[in-house]
């Protein structure tokens, strides 16, 4: 079990919104811990977290962004995540932020030095989907909902093409059916109150 926010005070705690892209170098944990936490997203990185079988970032109700690069993580088979803080959670809707246009060319884009409020991070390196650096193709991000552990979680999808886009997995039942970009105009099932 790896508890990285155990060891910090309160202030300290409070004062990190994301984890360092070092945690890919951390394939031996199993259970990553980031209970209470005020993380407000996980870097794609965390795919590279092999033996990963269960992800408990509860009562972290500030994180939002989780990358579609958890479902590399092919362990994972449980999670704890505080389903109502979740953008599209299927009980209350709140609605998934607008994500920025398709674009085939990254030319006037510095995707070492993202806005991560407009981005939902600060670096975007490799396809979400493929792996190919996004330096060589475009980039078009979209949102999926997918089971994950034992939930299902709005992700993330930094995609170097519309090609890598239309082989994405189809989206549970209740949830949007398709990958989208976000923003007031998406039409999401109706809530489930029971």
């Amino acid at each position: 079990m790896f508890q990285p926010l155990v060891e910090l005070s309160p202030t300290e705690r409070r004062q990190i919104v994301t984890l360092p892209p070092t945690i890919a170098k951390l394939t031996d944990v199993k259970h990553l811990v980031l209970y209470g936490s005020n993380l407000v997203r996980i870097p794609p990185e965390i795919g590279a977290m092999t033996n990963l079988e269960e992800f408990t970032p509860y009562t972290s109700h500030r994180l939002h962004w989780f990358p579609y690069e958890l479902t590399r993580c092919r362990q994972l088979k449980a999670s704890t995540v505080s389903t109502r803080s979740l953008y599209g959670n299927f009980k209350i809707r709140p609605p998934f932020p607008p994500l920025q246009p398709g674009r085939a060319s990254i030319r006037d884009l510095d995707i070492s030095d993202l806005d991560p409020k407009v981005w939902g991070t600060d670096v975007i390196q490799a396809c979400s989907v493929c792996s190919r650096p996004i330096a060589e193709a475009g980039l078009y991000q979209v949102w999926i909902s997918l089971r994950v552990g034992t939930d299902t979680l709005p992700l993330l999808v930094n995609a170097c093409s519309p090609a890598c886009i239309d082989t994405l997995p189809i989206p549970p039942d209740g949830y949007v059916p398709t990958p989208h970009t976000g923003g007031s105009g998406i039409a999401q099932p109706r809530a489930d109150y029971s």
